[in-house]
């Protein structure tokens, strides 16, 4: 292992682009390339107002984290926040969790990983390619944090340039009135059947597949203590996120069903193919499938970042021999150790993705997608213990990022959580997953109060 260093600063080699198209890609994945058909067909032309509202409650929750990140600039991850406002007992829930919840993503991701390179050359194995992939994007966070954050900003280049073409073209057609399969490109196509057209139930349903795209936002709560100038980077990143959430979901979704009636967005394929191969793009399938290859390199490249951040924070300063390994810096001020166990665990996963079959699999997606819910509540709680803490102490007047209409939009937030979880009743597999999380919260939470028991005993 590589030489450790006592000082517990993280490098601040961040730069504000960096950090910039960190926060973007942590709002688009694969899910708006692949599944963006599937979402239009459940909802239909409502998908738009189902967007805005996640978008505007992800923004609120943003704002409670920035508040929260610049309150103490030397914690290093919400959890950080988590524990201090909320305790030691609901910080080690929720990191352990986070920390799973970006294994299990990086999982699935090296797996679409592999399917994709298949595209090209079918008969290399799901498996290796994810493990050469991991490797190489290894090699990449250990060398330096600004190695992953270069990183980071051309695989989110790509995608940006993916949807801004979506979007040109759909100007161009709907302005040229162009001709397709199912009539003309018109805005009109747009609200075709009016806008809740599938009813309201299908506006219901759809919050679940709207919200958790939005997985991974939050991630910008890891970068804070890496960040050349915090004060200044990450409002600014945060701002932005409505204008993101405008222009890269709901400006491509507007696109799509300018070009064609939403019913005949496909529903099975990446409608992103249907657009570009419509216009005569004969490599649009390939096109696609190279930019899909890139969001999914991108998630493995944050799963490596963030799990190897948030094991850090969960083991610094700890006592036991476990956590005084992981929880130290390299020279080079960066987690070593904790990216090494981390990416250790992505491998054995990596290889184990031969054996597990795909139900399995797809149960364990699912249930650590679902934390994520928990995860974004408990930052929304911590925000408000602090402002409460604040405001005794006389130290709500000198915060410099305020929380907009607190405490209604904080209470907005969890409202909105709360709302998704019950849309998660309303179907089986949902219902199943979200029955696990919380079986899984419910194990972290008894075994650290048993744990903590035997402690104080010794």
């Amino acid at each position: 292992m590589e030489s450790q260093n006592d000082d517990h600063q993280l490098s601040r080699g961040l730069k504000n682009r960096h950090v910039q198209l960190i926060a973007l890609g942590g709002t688009i994945g694969t899910g708006l390339f692949l599944g963006a058909g599937q979402s239009i067909h459940l909802a239909g032309p409502s998908i738009i107002l189902a967007y805005l509202l996640a978008g505007f409650a992800c923004f609120l929750l943003m704002r409670a984290l920035g508040e929260l990140l610049l309150s103490d600039l030397h914690g290093n991850s919400f959890v950080f926040f988590i524990k201090k406002y909320l305790g030691e007992r609901a910080g080690f829930v929720i990191g352990w969790t986070y920390w799973t919840c970006w294994i299990s993503i990086a999982m699935a991701d090296l797996t679409a990983t592999g399917l994709y390179i298949q595209f090209w050359f079918p008969k290399i194995p799901v498996w290796l390619t994810g493990l050469v992939v991991l490797t190489i994007l290894f090699a990449v966070n250990i060398i330096a944090v600004s190695a992953f954050g270069e990183t980071e900003f051309w695989l989110s280049i790509i995608k940006i340039a993916a949807i801004v073409a979506l979007i040109v073209i759909g100007i161009v057609l709907v302005a040229t009135h162009y001709k397709t399969p199912y009539g003309h490109a018109e805005l009109s196509n747009i609200v075709d059947g009016g806008l809740f057209a599938n009813g309201i139930s299908g506006f219901v349903l759809s919050f679940q597949m709207v919200l958790f795209g939005f997985a991974g936002i939050e991630m910008i709560g890891m970068t804070a203590s890496e960040t050349q100038d915090p004060e200044v980077t990450i409002p600014k990143s945060i701002n932005e996120v409505p204008t993101r959430v405008l222009l890269f979901y709901v400006g491509s979704l507007l696109a799509l069903m300018s070009i064609f009636p939403w019913q005949h967005v496909s529903p099975t394929s990446s409608p992103f193919v249907q657009v570009f191969s419509g216009i005569g793009i004969r490599s649009a399938a390939t096109i696609i499938n190279f930019v899909v290859l890139t969001a999914s390199i991108s998630a493995c490249n944050s799963s490596i970042f963030t799990t190897g951040r948030m094991l850090f924070s969960l083991t610094f300063n700890g006592k036991s021999k476990f956590h005084r390994t992981v929880g130290v810096l390299s020279k080079r001020q960066i987690p070593f150790n904790a990216i090494l166990f981390s990416t250790g665990v992505i491998a054995m996963v990596v290889v184990l993705i031969i054996l597990m079959p795909g139900d399995v699999f797809s149960f364990i997606s699912s249930v650590t997608t679902t934390c994520f819910l928990f995860v974004w509540g408990m930052i929304v709680l911590a925000h408000l213990k602090f402002k409460k803490a604040a405001k005794k102490t006389g130290a709500a007047k000198q915060l410099k990022f305020k929380m907009p209409l607190y405490p209604l939009s904080d209470y907005f937030v969890l409202a909105f959580l709360v709302f998704v979880g019950i849309v998660l009743l309303l179907k089986t597999e949902t219902l199943i997953a979200l029955i696990g999380s919380i079986i899984w919260l419910a194990v972290l939470f008894f075994g650290k109060a048993f744990s903590d028991r035997l402690e104080r005993r010794s």
